[in-house]
C-alpha cells in the first residue's frame, strides 16, 4: 500500500483511484462545505490482496482476472461460490503494514469507531456507478488493530457476494473493471441523521434518531419535512414510526455488545417517539444548506447528513453526496406505492381486462388497473407490475414480492397515461416509474409516476437488470457464525420453483404456502370444482400432492404449513366454469364457511395431505383460513380425523387469527382442538380498521394501527397462557421490521416472511433478542 488518499486533497486524477463516493465527498468538501475528516485506502489495495491470497482454488486465486463465468441461473451454485469467496477474503491475512498505516492515521480523530464506507468507480461511460454502490453497505467498527483488519476485508468481500455476482454477469461488466476503493472516516454518536432530496418539485428531509444506518436499512420510518424550494417555508410535516435508534456502543469488546460491532439499538421512550427528531435550529440549517448546494449540484441531488453529538455543540455534516443520474420533471406526476423490490427497465404491456398467458409477450412490464390471484401464470411471465389500484397488502404487491418482480400499486390513472410500447424504468423501492427515451445519443429517465420512497423498507439502487436473485446474501447471513435466534423463522411461499432458490437461508421451515397461488398452475384454467365434476378427481388429487410434496420434500425435517383454499369467487374471473357465486367483497363465502357450503374441494387438500403423510413424511401441517365460528372449526376438524391425519401424532392442525371473533373465542378454540395459532395481519388490520386491503388507501390500512398492535399483543399472550404456539404470517413483520422487536418482546414463537425479507428479518430479531438479554443482564448487574 504506497499511500492513503486525504479527503480533503483529492485531485481529478485520483478519481479511478478513490471511486466516485469519496471523489464527490471531497469534492464538495473542498468547497467548504461540512464533511468529516477521511482518507481512502486506493482501489489498488484490493488488487494486491487478491494477489497475495494463497488458495488452492483456480477460481479464486484468478479472481483479478477473472470474469466468474457463473451459471447465475443455478441459484446453489451462485450462493456457495459467494460463501465460498467470502470465507476465503476473511480466513486471509492483511499485511500488518497496511492495517498498521491506517491505525495510525485514524488515531489522529481520538475516535473510538471507525466507518468504513465502500466507493466504486467503473471507467467506462455505459455503467451508472451510483447504482453499483448500492449492492455494498458501509462497516463500523472499533479503531483497533483486529477490527480494522476485519472491516477492511469485509468491505472487500462484498464485491463477491451472491447480489454482486449476479449484477456483474447480468450487466456484462468485468471484474477487471471495477475499482473499489474503501473511506474510512470517524464516527460518532449522532442526535439524527437522514437525507435530503432535491429535486423540481422542491426539498423533502427524512429524519430518524442516532444514526442514519437504520433508515439506510429499513427499520425506522422517517420523519419527513417538505420545503418549497422559492420561500424555505416547511409545507408539510410527517410523523414517521421510530420505535428505536441506533447509536455507538461505549462499552469495552469484551462486553455484551451487540455483535461486537460498535453499534446497539436504543428502544426509544413513547414520549419521544412521538416527537420529531429534528429540532427546529437543524433543520433551519439543512434549508440553508440545500440552497447553497444548487449552485454546485443544481436542483436535482440527494445528499446523506448527520447531526454529530460533538462538545459543546452538535454539528451537521454531509455524508454522502448523489450527482444527478437522470433529468427529473414532474409533466405527468402521479402518486404510487412501491410494493415490490428492485428496479427494471422494459416495455410497458397495458391491459384492461384478462389475457390468456400465450396472448402476453414475455420480459415486459405489465401495466394493469388491478390484478387478481389468477393472474399468476400472467406474472410469471412480467419482468414489472404497475397497477393503478391496490396497497401494500393487495395481491399484486404480494405475488411480486414473492415472485422478486419490481412493483408500483396505486398509480391513479397508469393505464391511461402508459401505452403499450413504452420505454420505462420501473423503481419498485421509490414507487417510481421513468419513460425512457433517448437524447443526444444518451438515456435519460423522466419522472411519469412517482412517489417518496417507501417508508418500510431500505432505498435500493441495484440497476437496471430484470429481477435480484432471492438469494439472501448479507454479510449476516454469509457469516459462518450467526448470530444465535430462538424466535423461528419461517418463510411464505407459493411457487415449488422457488424452492431451490432458498434452500441455503437459515429458515426453521415452512411457514405459509398459499394454496391458491401453488394449484393455480396445475389447475389449466379450471376451478377444481370442474375437475372433480368432470371425473378428473384422480388426476387432480395426484397433481396437487406433487406440488405439496415439493415442499414437504425440501423442507423435511423441518415444519411445512398449508393453508387450506380461501378463495373469493369474483378473483377467479379467468376460470371457465363451474365457479360458486359470493358475493365481490373482501367477505363473501371464503374460508372455512365456504368448506360447510361445499366441502370437495377441501375433502380433496386433505386427501393431498394424507398422500404425503403415507410417503411416511411427518413434517406436513394444516391451518384453517378465515375461521369465524368455533362450530366451523368442528367441522373442518371432523373432516380432518376422518381423512386420518391425526392418526400421525406429530401432525397439527391450526386456524389463522384473523377475524376479530378469535380475540374473544380462542380459549374455546383450543378446547375445540385448535394446536397453534397463525396471526394474518392482512385481513385482521382491515376488519379492525374497516379497510378494504385492495384498494390502496395507505393511510387508513397500517398494520402499525394501535389496535392492530393490540389486538396482535393480546393474541400472543392468549396463545402463551394456552400453552399453543402463536406464530405471525401476515405483511406487517416485512413492510414493517421495526415491529419485530415488540412481537419478540411479547412472545412471539415465529415469524413467517417473503423470501426477500429474510434478511433483515433475521437481523432483526437477533437485534431484538440481544437487547432483551442485554437488558435482562444489566438489571441483574443492577441488583
Amino acid at each position: 500500500m504506497d499511500k492513503l488518499y486525504w479527503l480533503d486533497q483529492i485531485k481529478l486524477q485520483d478519481r479511478a483511484k478513490v471511486g466516485d463516493k469519496a471523489f464527490h465527498l471531497g469534492r464538495i468538501m473542498q468547497r467548504g462545505y461540512p464533511v468529516k475528516p477521511g482518507f481512502i485506502v486506493g482501489a489498488s489495495v484490493l488488487r494486491q490482496f487478491l494477489e497475495t491470497l494463497n488458495s488452492s482454488e483456480a477460481l479464486v486465486a484468478d479472481l483479478p482476472y477473472s470474469s466468474l463465468h457463473l451459471d447465475v441461473d443455478n441459484w446453489r451454485q451462485l450462493q456457495q461460490v459467494a460463501g465460498h469467496l467470502h470465507q476465503e477474503i476473511i480466513a486471509a491475512t492483511v499485511p500488518s503494514k497496511w492495517v498498521n498505516k491506517i491505525l495510525e492515521a485514524a488515531r489522529e480523530w481520538k475516535s473510538a469507531c471507525l466507518i468504513f464506507r465502500p466507493s466504486v468507480a467503473i471507467p467506462t461511460a455505459t455503467h451508472q456507478v451510483g447504482n453499483i454502490s448500492g449492492l455494498l453497505e458501509s462497516q463500523i467498527c472499533r479503531c483497533d488493530y483486529e477490527a480494522i483488519a476485519l472491516a477492511l476485508k469485509t468491505t472487500w468481500s462484498q464485491l463477491f457476494r451472491a447480489k454482486s455476482l449476479l449484477y456483474w454477469q447480468r450487466t456484462g461488466i468485468d471484474l477487471r473493471q471495477i475499482n473499489l476503493a474503501v473511506l474510512v472516516q470517524p464516527i460518532e454518536n449522532a442526535l439524527a441523521s437522514g437525507l435530503l432530496n432535491s429535486n423540481s418539485r422542491g426539498w423533502d428531509i427524512e429524519a430518524t434518531w442516532g444514526l442514519g444506518i437504520s433508515l439506510q436499512q429499513g427499520e425506522v420510518q422517517p420523519d419527513v419535512y417538505y420545503i418549497q424550494r422559492e420561500t424555505g417555508v416547511v409545507t408539510e410535516r410527517q410523523l414517521g414510526n421510530k420505535m428505536h435508534a441506533l447509536r455507538l456502543d461505549d462499552t469495552p469488546p469484551d462486553s455484551l455488545a451487540l455483535d461486537n460491532t460498535c453499534l446497539v439499538a436504543d428502544l426509544l421512550e413513547s414520549s419521544q417517539q412521538k416527537q420529531y427528531a429534528l429540532q427546529e435550529e437543524y433543520l433551519q440549517q439543512l434549508i440553508q444548506l440545500a440552497n447553497l448546494l444548487e449552485n454546485d449540484l443544481g436542483t436535482n441531488y440527494t445528499v446523506e447528513w448527520t447531526i454529530s453529538e460533538e462538545f459543546p455543540t452538535p454539528k451537521l455534516y454531509l455524508t454522502k453526496v448523489s450527482a444527478p443520474q437522470f433529468a427529473v420533471s414532474n409533466t405527468h406526476f402521479l402518486k404510487g406505492i412501491g410494493a415490490g423490490t428492485g428496479r427494471v427497465t422494459a416495455t410497458a404491456y397495458v391491459v384492461n381486462s384478462l389475457l390468456s398467458s400465450e396472448q402476453l409477450p414475455k420480459g415486459v412490464i405489465l401495466v394493469a388497473q388491478a390484478i387478481a390471484p389468477d393472474w399468476l401464470p400472467l406474472m410469471q411471465q412480467v419482468v414489472g407490475i404497475i397497477t393503478e389500484k391496490g396497497g401494500l397488502t393487495s395481491h399484486a404487491a404480494i405475488l411480486a414480492r414473492e415472485l422478486g418482480i419490481p412493483a408500483v400499486v396505486s398509480a391513479k390513472d397508469a393505464t391511461a397515461l402508459i401505452q403499450t410500447g413504452a420505454s420505462l424504468l420501473l423503481d419498485g423501492d421509490r414507487g417510481e416509474v421513468y419513460r425512457v427515451r433517448k437524447e443526444d445519443g444518451e438515456s435519460q429517465e423522466v419522472p411519469l409516476i412517482t412517489q417518496a420512497t417507501p417508508k418500510h423498507k431500505a432505498q435500493s439502487q441495484l440497476g437496471n437488470f430484470t429481477t435480484e436473485p432471492l438469494v439472501s446474501d448479507s454479510p449476516i447471513l454469509l457469516s459462518a457464525h450467526l448470530p444465535m435466534i430462538t424466535t423461528q423463522l419461517l418463510v411464505n411461499l407459493s411457487q415449488p420453483s422457488l424452492i431451490e432458490q432458498v434452500q441455503s437461508l437459515p429458515l426453521d421451515g415452512v411457514g405459509l404456502i398459499r394454496s391458491e397461488l401453488m394449484v393455480l398452475t396445475i389447475l389449466e384454467g379450471q376451478h377444481p370444482s370442474s375437475w372433480l365434476s368432470n371425473g378428473r378427481k384422480a388426476e387432480l388429487l395426484e397433481r396437487w400432492s406433487e406440488q405439496m410434496m415439493q415442499f414437504v420434500r425440501a423442507f423435511a425435517p423441518r415444519p411445512v404449513f398449508y393453508r387450506s383454499l380461501d378463495w373469493r369467487s369474483h378473483e377467479l374471473t379467468s376460470f371457465s366454469s363451474n365457479v360458486p357465486s359470493s358475493p365481490q367483497s373482501m367477505l363473501g363465502e371464503r374460508g372455512t364457511f365456504a368448506y360447510l357450503q361445499n366441502s370437495a374441494v377441501f375433502e380433496l387438500e386433505l386427501e393431498a395431505i394424507a398422500a404425503i403423510q403415507q410417503a411416511d413424511y411427518n413434517n406436513i401441517h394444516l391451518i384453517l383460513p378465515f375461521v369465524r365460528t368455533v362450530e366451523e372449526f368442528s367441522f373442518c376438524r371432523q373432516k380432518v380425523e376422518s381423512a386420518g391425519l391425526t392418526q400421525k401424532p406429530q401432525f397439527q392442525l391450526w386456524i389463522m387469527a384473523e377475524v376479530p371473533s378469535v380475540l374473544f373465542l380462542l380459549p374455546e378454540y383450543v378446547k375445540a382442538g385448535v394446536q397453534g395459532i397463525s396471526i394474518g395481519t392482512n385481513d385482521l388490520t382491515q376488519l379492525l380498521l374497516g379497510v378494504d386491503r385492495e384498494q390502496g388507501l395507505a393511510s387508513s390500512f397500517d398494520e402499525r394501527h394501535p389496535a392492530v398492535m393490540r389486538a396482535v399483543a393480546q393474541l400472543i399472550k392468549m396463545a402463551k397462557s394456552a400453552g399453543i404456539p402463536c406464530s405471525i404470517c401476515g405483511q406487517a413483520p416485512a413492510l414493517y421490521p421495526e415491529i419485530i422487536e415488540k412481537l419478540v418482546e411479547w412472545g412471539i414463537t415465529s415469524i413467517s416472511v417473503e423470501p426477500e425479507a429474510v434478511s433483515r428479518t433475521y437481523q432483526a430479531i437477533a437485534r431484538a433478542e440481544q437487547r432483551i438479554i442485554l437488558e435482562a443482564a444489566r438489571r441483574q448487574i443492577g441488583k
